[in-house]
């Protein structure tokens, strides 16, 4: 394996991490206000991601420099065509780190209605935007022979693009409600998992169509179907685990699921890094966008020392916030004693 191609695993990799852990923090995000039944259990919700939720983001971060520093090429030509949409990512990530710090700032129904209003909102659309996006690095894009983007705006919205999108939105809610089924206790868990059960069958479905238009439109390989197909089978297992409300198992499957369609459109486009719907001359490929030797030797030590530096700290993280979070109605009873009124939970 060539580094070209060990760098291309890892930002496939990065972005893999990324959307299982990021994921349901999306999910929780755009789910507490419609899950909840007062400020309590939005507390719960927001509680439940509050230790983890922006040492997630740092995938994201880490994911798109690794880009820029691997493969230039393909970070000039992928980032410029999506100006526009990478805008309104970052708006919208800017608006979801606010809301989760300013929303409790004041004691108004109204301000607090506002800011979970806005924590709704960015949490679906960055899964939305970002799977479109990495939709359209298999769909194609049109480049020209300089590996210039020749379209607009519209060119972006491919109906795979838009399928990828789309199924990520969904399992990234899936996802989330699993999470908090995994997390929470009383009224807010049993919702949860009311939700999750409805909701997982869309989601294999729409799995399920990824999984067939992804093999369509690459490359045939046996390899490339497998990858397909583990998000499918994943899907499915999440469905079946849900029913018996198995909840670390029904979350392993979900993760499973968001990172298996992430994998799978990796392995999929592979060679290329981004395809040209103008002609395929105009691929942009692994080899052919990456950095110099030197620089990719020098980032591969740089990667081996930090990452499991990364993944340790992070772990360590998840380990010590690991207990289920209660609900204040909850802990108000277990301080003094006697349990919480029903309509409380």
């Amino acid at each position: 394996m060539s580094l070209a191609e060990l760098w291309f695993v890892v930002v496939a990799v990065f972005w893999v991490g990324f959307f299982v852990l990021e994921g349901f923090d999306f999910g929780v995000g755009a789910l507490h206000s419609f899950l909840a039944r007062d400020e309590g259990e939005r507390r719960q919700a927001i509680e439940a991601i509050g230790p983890v939720w922006d040492g997630n983001e740092v995938w994201l971060i880490v994911g798109g420099a690794a880009i820029f520093a691997a493969f230039p090429d393909w970070y000039a030509t992928w980032f410029s065509a999506g100006y526009l949409a990478l805008m309104l990512v970052i708006v919208a990530l800017i608006v979801r780190g606010v809301s989760f710090e300013w929303r409790t700032k004041l004691e108004s129904g109204r301000w607090r209605r506002t800011f979970s209003a806005m924590l709704t909102i960015g949490s679906a659309l960055v899964p939305l935007l970002l799977g479109v996006a990495l939709g359209d690095l298999l769909a194609g894009l049109p480049v020209d022979s300089s590996g210039e983007f020749t379209g607009d705006f519209v060119d972006l919205l491919t109906p795979y693009g838009v399928l990828v999108g789309v199924t990520l939105l969904v399992l990234c809610l899936v996802h989330g409600a699993t999470f908090l089924a995994l997390k929470t206790r009383g009224g807010l868990q049993q919702r949860a998992h009311a939700f999750a059960r409805r909701s997982v069958w869309p989601a294999v479905v729409l799995t399920v169509v990824f999984a067939v238009w992804t093999v369509t439109i690459s490359a045939a390989g046996p390899w490339r179907i497998a990858a397909a197909a583990v998000p499918a089978l994943a899907a499915v297992a999440a469905a079946v685990l849900l029913r018996g409300e198995r909840d670390g198992r029904s979350f392993a499957a979900t993760a499973v699921t968001v990172g298996g369609v992430v994998a799978a459109l990796f392995a999929n486009v592979y060679p290329a890094v981004l395809v040209s719907s103008t002609s395929s001359a105009n691929d942009l490929t692994v080899s052919g966008a990456a950095s110099g030797h030197y620089a990719l030797t020098v980032m591969t030590v740089v990667a081996a020392v930090m990452f499991p530096v990364v993944l340790l700290y992070q772990g360590w993280t998840y380990w010590v916030f690991r207990h289920r979070v209660a609900a204040p109605a909850e802990v108000r009873a277990a301080t003094s004693g006697r349990a919480p009124a029903a309509d409380q939970l």
